[in-house]
């Protein structure tokens, strides 16, 4: 599969790359991407919820009322969860939410979101760029002249760059990673992804081919 490289101002340099098949063009398999942005999601949640329970509860052990004669059901303790101010049943605990994912499986659920974007002609290649200062107005500038301005864009670096990430910070509808940070949940939430020309080579090296 090739693609037409681009400059920042949208304009096509003459030069191709090749996207390598066995990335851009496997058969998408849907449970895994499932399971890897579950995972994902999973992993951000931090797990820190927590409601009293009746042995949290501060008050007094004093039996409220007798045990038999009133006409109702017995009670022992102000802070059971039938009263007011009492503790909750079964409230949430902390607890972690992460769980293991074979790296088969997240490789395969990158692979097969790669492969949605590529189906849907989501893809572009822009030239190596930098900014000489970190200036929002330019990152603007460019989503214009690339045609992505009402979407949501994906910057695939192949490694951090200060200026470019500073210039995105401010808006909303862009994220700027670098290859080894590419997760399966950015790409499918990303309308359009735009690799710089050498984080292709990255990315073949991080698949390994």
């Amino acid at each position: 599969m090739e693609l037409n490289i681009v400059n920042i101002s949208g304009e096509d340099t003459g030069k191709k790359v090749t996207l390598n098949d066995s990335i851009f063009k496997v058969e998408p398999n849907d449970h895994a991407i499932y399971l890897d942005v579950k995972q994902y999601l999973a992993n951000k949640r931090q797990g820190t919820h927590k409601s009293k329970e009746r042995s949290d509860i501060a008050g007094s052990t004093r039996k409220i009322k007798r045990q038999k004669g009133t006409g109702t059901a017995r009670a022992g303790s102000i802070k059971s969860p039938l009263f007011r101010g009492g503790g909750r049943i079964f409230g949430p605990k902390p607890r972690d939410y992460s769980f293991k994912l074979n790296k088969k499986v997240k490789q395969l659920a990158r692979k097969s979101a790669l492969s949605y974007k590529a189906i849907d002609s989501n893809i572009k290649v822009l030239e190596d760029f930098n900014f000489e200062a970190p200036r929002t107005k330019e990152f603007v500038g460019l989503r214009n002249n690339l045609d992505v301005a009402n979407k949501k864009v994906l910057l695939v670096l192949s490694e951090q760059n200060k200026n470019i990430y500073l210039s995105s910070r401010n808006l909303q509808d862009v994220k700027v990673v670098t290859v080894s940070d590419l997760a399966t949940y950015d790409i499918m939430n990303a309308s359009v992804i735009l690799f710089v020309e050498n984080s292709i080579e990255s990315l073949h090296k991080m698949f390994r081919i």
